[in-house]
């Protein structure tokens, strides 16, 4: 590893503010901009809050409260030993509805931050009012497909298997991280790989990925995906999940995603019994939010003005 990375590599100045604010538990780090309703962003696997400090601005712009967290173990949040399961981090987004002093909020969650979401307005229907979700299957359709489609879905979720592995993150951060770059290149469009947008912002995801403990709680939570799958919390959180969703969700999904492939994304619309839209979205890959920066606030503000 080159210097030493701290949390402060994550406090970029910007029209934001940046704040600590205490929830289940946890202290997280919030960046908000705007005043007006409440639209609470997560990110997902390799990122930080910065995967959504553009959209964030222009959602702001257009008249809400915007705020991007750092989940549970990212960026300068804190990186407690445990709470990486479904449940926790469920409670993790509600609660911090709550602590921002809302009623209810939007949710928009990607990737990692999207099976979070999904779980969020499953359980807490009455907090979240709304849900855009970016790359992220369902969590039952992402279960099912592991099982019912070996060559598709389980061999896109081979690396995310390795994670696995006892002392994986040591791997995850070597070189300067290099591992988060691959994974990102993979997941991505062509397009969006070979650009300079692209080369910035894997820099500081690798770089925000080398805060001392980040790697290990990134992946203790897909650690206990695979683990739950075998215990009987797993299949309490199986069971609750067959509840359909009352929440209005609109599923955004890129085209060329290699990390959640669309066909096991596609049927995650019967887990919800409110108005539900689905979206695939041409040449785009995993990191929609910074392949189609400007399709993906379009829709996400559509679907805030949309009368549910």
């Amino acid at each position: 590893m080159g210097g030493r990375v701290d949390e402060s590599c994550v406090l970029t100045e910007g029209p934001w503010k940046h704040r600590f604010v205490g929830a289940n538990g946890s202290r997280f780090h919030v960046a908000e901009v705007g005043t007006g309703p409440l639209v609470l962003f997560l990110h997902g696997f390799p990122e930080f809050w910065w995967a959504w400090h553009d959209i964030m601005v222009r959602v702001a712009d257009a008249g809400f409260r915007a705020a991007a967290i750092d989940l549970r173990g990212y960026g300068a949040s804190d990186k407690p030993p445990r709470g990486y399961d479904g449940y926790t981090m469920a409670a993790d987004v509600t609660g911090l509805i709550r602590a921002l002093g809302e009623r209810s909020a939007t949710v928009v969650g990607a990737g990692a931050g999207g099976m979070i979401g999904w779980a969020a307005a499953s359980f807490h229907p009455k907090l979240v009012n709304r849900l855009v979700v970016l790359g992220a299957a369902h969590p039952l359709r992402l279960r099912a497909a592991l099982f019912a489609d070996p060559r598709g879905q389980l061999s896109a979720s081979a690396t995310v298997l390795r994670f696995q592995v006892p002392r994986f993150e040591h791997v995850l951060t070597r070189d300067n991280a290099a591992l988060v770059g691959e994974l990102m290149t993979q997941w991505s469009s062509p397009r969006f790989a070979a650009s300079p947008e692209f080369a910035e912002y894997t820099a500081r995801c690798r770089e925000a990925m080398q805060i001392p403990q980040a790697s290990f709680c990134a992946l203790e939570a897909y650690r206990w995906v695979a683990r739950s799958a075998l215990r009987l919390q797993g299949y309490r959180f199986v069971k609750l999940m067959q509840r359909p969703s009352s929440v209005p969700t609109l599923q955004l999904h890129g085209e060329l995603d290699t990390a959640v492939l669309p066909r096991t994304a596609q049927g995650s619309g019967r887990y919800v019994t409110a108005p539900y839209e689905w979206r695939l979205i041409p040449e785009a890959g995993h990191f929609l939010h910074q392949e189609t920066p400007d399709m993906v606030t379009g829709e996400i503000l559509r679907w805030l003005k949309t009368p549910s």
